[in-house]
């Protein structure tokens, strides 16, 4: 019953969109060195006078000098299990290239683009209960008026959701918001880093926050079995997959490290979603607790 709803949705959204090294000689600069360079006197230098040569000691530490204020680049989530998380990481690669992506593709080919970005815009609906839910959390009143607004528009103009005219009317823009979010803006920070198999990057705070809002979505309490929500999940997931631009292939042809340089941009994103933690619930910031060991959150990283 629930696969053939599935392909109703896709139908719908169809027929709506219309949608049928090289080598150098000697520099200019050796060739002016002055005759007292060599130790015998003469202009040019005897191979005994090379090996018996004095180190040219002010080049050295002219050159170490130019890293004397160089500063590390700053570590912006902690990550003790790099080991499991690289070889999870390789997992979710081969999965990815092998798998995913190929499905996508042909799942692409199948399904013209229009009808697949509407069926992105229905899934993005459905979900508002959970960004409302944590908009309310943060006691940001704004983002709980933009997206109550927007599923109104897009449920009844945008025919269920399937079109977007919040945004391409009215110009009025999702507000993401997550239970990962909300917990950063109270002050929680990442925890450490996790790379989750199939999801990806992840962090102890926003792998929790996953799993809050994955019973605040509507979907769960729509009745379907098991098999019926996992394969709501995948079908879900393929539909996004297929929209993007070959984005991880980008990162894997032009980072020397892709591990490093997904973790970075992850942080980042996270960073600049969450901001400064607006509301402090750290009851622990009383003299007792100034030292991180005596003060739980700080033992995981719990506490930005």
């Amino acid at each position: 019953m629930f696969i053939r709803l599935l392909l109703l949705i896709v139908v719908v959204a169809f027929s709506l969109t219309g949608c049928a090294a090289t080598r150098s000689g000697p520099s200019q600069a050796d060739a002016k060195l002055p005759a007292s360079t060599y130790a015998n006197g003469s202009t040019t230098q005897s191979g005994d006078d090379f090996l018996n040569a004095e180190p040219q000691k002010g080049l050295d530490s002219g050159f170490d000098a130019d890293f004397d204020d160089w500063d590390a680049p700053i570590k912006l989530i902690a990550d003790p299990f790099e080991p499991i998380n690289r070889g999870v990481f390789w997992v979710n690669d081969k999965l990815y290239f092998y798998l995913f992506k190929p499905l996508a593709r042909g799942y692409g080919a199948i399904v013209p683009r229009p009808a697949r970005v509407s069926v992105s815009n229905f899934f993005s609906n459905v979900a508002t209960p959970v960004r409302v839910a944590n908009a309310l959390l943060q006691l940001n009143l704004t983002n709980v008026g933009t997206e109550t607004y927007r599923f109104i528009v897009n449920s009844t103009i945008g025919v269920a959701g399937l079109f977007d005219p919040a945004t391409s009317v009215a110009e009025v823009r999702r507000a993401p918001a997550d239970f990962g979010q909300t917990l950063g803006k109270y002050g929680f920070g990442h925890g450490f880093y996790l790379v989750l198999p199939i999801v990806g990057p992840s962090s102890l705070r926003d792998g929790t926050g996953t799993f809050v809002d994955s019973y605040v979505g509507p979907v769960r309490y729509a009745g379907l079995a098991t098999e019926d929500l996992l394969l709501v999940r995948v079908f879900e997931s393929t539909n996004r997959l297929s929209l993007d631009r070959d984005t991880y292939e980008g990162i894997k042809r032009d980072a020397l490290d892709p591990y490093l340089f997904i973790r970075s941009a992850y942080a980042q994103r996270r960073l600049a979603q969450i901001g400064e933690p607006v509301y402090n619930l750290n009851i622990l910031q009383a003299p007792v607790f100034d030292n991180e060991f005596f003060n739980p959150l700080e033992w995981f990283n719990l506490w930005q």
